[in-house]
């Protein structure tokens, strides 16, 4: 399942946002404090939450090998060099 909405929702990680199990730690610690939203969503949250803050991330490989890798959230470096 992919974040609909917020800073890591489609709006500004097209198409779909990012996969709830590549979101940042802090960001799950927020809504660990917060309070995880309602529903089907929250409740995946807190097991990604849970699971991360156990050192269970090594779980999450095999879905990320499946959406093609980890999710990045810096732009790539331009690696074009000009010599005189």
């Amino acid at each position: 399942m992919f974040m609909p909405y917020g800073m890591f929702g489609p709006k500004h990680y097209p198409p779909r946002g990012v996969p709830i199990f590549d979101l940042p730690m802090e960001y799950l610690a927020w809504f660990a404090v917060r309070g995880f939203p309602e529903g089907k969503l929250g409740r995946l949250l807190r097991i990604v939450y849970e699971t991360r803050a156990a050192d269970g991330d090594t779980l999450f490989d095999a879905f990320r090998r499946a959406c093609g890798g980890r999710t990045r959230f810096k732009p790539r470096r331009k690696r074009e060099w000009t010599f005189e």
